[in-house]
């Protein structure tokens, strides 16, 4: 009945998360409600060690991609896993180090990191900088200067892929923001000035594709086109580049459409890959990275409502009101990105009814998901949103002033609270 084993019937005939009843939950700490599942988030992580361990003989990391979801509990959890961290921002960054993240482990991306970032990150020891075009490579030189010290880098490439995605999460094409395209010799002109510079380390080239993948083949692709690179600049310079960083991306099944691939089937077809490559040309292994984010988290995570208004308009559509929206969650509302949901009181009825579930905000387009199968909904009912561990929470915004909710983490069963709620009080409290 159900995409993932956290994910079951009890007694009662509530929906449960990881043995929890999240009809007790939502009365326990009221809604909107996000939900976490700590031992599926731990079983993902180890999924990609142990397959990086395996296919690449130890030579490798995964750094858990922090813009999915960040807080200081999820940075605990990842770190005593063995991973390291991707981070985009000064407050991921700082959140990180926070929750006593090894900066040695953190990789600082961003497409226009500013400078106090970037003074920030080297004051705390952060172990890699990637930078994202010339502009960076400037700015990180100075301040380099300015110190005396020498920064580890390296770039984040276009390799003009199309990773077969929505537009608004592709970012390997040439039309990217992000990154220095190969196809136009950009990326490698980047590379020669980066070698040069004294107090520069390059060490890696990163690309990422975007998000939602479900093909090995543009991860293939990436990697040959990023070796052959490096091969290139070994052999016009005699220059070694140690890391090959092949970004995240990778799909989760949030509907019955979706068809992932298993993560370590992915990490083994790419190292065929890489291995081959480097055998040909005599070119050393480089070490491995990779950036998960949405395949660790999105299905650990689901968020509960409960159910306000229901109105039936004949012969065009019912909408089932919940008491959050796009404030707690604005994917739809920014890519139509789809859902399934469960009436979690109602969890052993059948899905009679195609609903619409609209949000509480102001805005027309404030939706959670059109054309939705669910039980039949009445006021008052739990409404349990999956697979909403990712890009929910650390997309939540205060529109119409509406504060953010909790974060429960279940563990075992078990739940406690990791983020708390915010009140009115919070939402004013920087207003002069």
């Amino acid at each position: 009945m159900f995409y993932y084993k956290n994910l079951d019937i009890n007694e009662k005939g509530n929906l449960t998360f990881n043995k929890a009843d999240t009809v007790l939950l939502a009365k326990k700490y009221q809604t909107p409600l996000y939900v976490m599942d700590e031992d599926m988030i731990r079983e993902n992580c180890r999924i990609y060690k142990k397959a990086l361990d395996k296919f690449y003989d130890k030579r490798g990391l995964a750094l858990y991609a922090s813009k999915a979801f960040s807080c200081k509990e999820i940075y605990r959890i990842v770190a005593s896993e063995g991973l390291g961290c991707d981070v985009v921002s000064g407050g991921e960054l700082y959140t990180a180090l926070e929750a006593g993240f090894d900066p040695e482990k953190i990789y600082f991306h961003g497409n226009n990191k500013t400078k106090q970032e970037l003074i920030f990150a080297l004051e705390k020891g952060v172990g890699h900088i990637v930078l994202d075009g010339f502009y960076d490579l400037e700015v990180i030189s100075e301040i380099c200067e300015e110190k005396n010290i020498v920064a580890n880098v390296s770039v984040r490439i276009k390799p003009g892929i199309d990773a077969h995605t929505h537009d608004a999460v592709m970012t390997g094409q040439i039309d990217s923001k992000f990154g220095v395209a190969l196809e136009t010799g950009e990326a490698k002109e980047f590379l020669l000035t980066a070698i040069k510079k004294k107090n520069i380390n390059l060490r890696g080239v990163h690309c990422h594709l975007g998000s939602q993948i479900f093909d090995l083949e543009p991860f293939e692709e990436a990697a040959r086109r990023l070796l052959n690179l490096m091969i290139e600049i070994r052999n016009e310079t005699g220059y070694i580049i140690e890391e090959l960083n092949l970004g995240g991306g990778f799909g989760i099944k949030y509907t019955e459409k979706d068809d992932p691939i298993e993560y370590a089937s992915y990490i083994e077809s790419v190292s065929k890959t890489v291995k081959n490559i480097c055998n040909r040309n005599d070119f050393p292994l480089p070490f491995i990275l990779m950036e998960p984010g949405r395949s660790i988290v999105a299905p650990c995570g689901i968020t509960l409502y409960t159910v306000g208004s229901v109105k039936k308009i004949p012969g065009i559509r019912t909408y089932v009101s919940v008491d959050g929206g796009m404030a707690d969650n604005p994917r739809y509302a920014l890519y139509n990105a789809e859902y399934e949901a469960v009436i979690a009181n109602k969890a052993k009825e059948p899905k009679s009814q195609i609903v619409t579930i609209a949000g509480r905000c102001c805005e027309s387009g404030d939706l959670i998901g059109e054309n939705i199968k669910i039980q039949k909904a009445e006021s008052g009912d739990i409404m349990a949103v999956l697979s909403t561990g990712a890009y929910n929470y650390s997309m939540a915004s205060h529109y119409n002033r509406l504060p953010n909710p909790p974060v429960v983490m279940i563990k075992d069963g078990e739940d406690r609270v990791i983020v708390k709620g915010e009140t009115y009080e919070d939402i004013v409290k920087n207003d002069i």
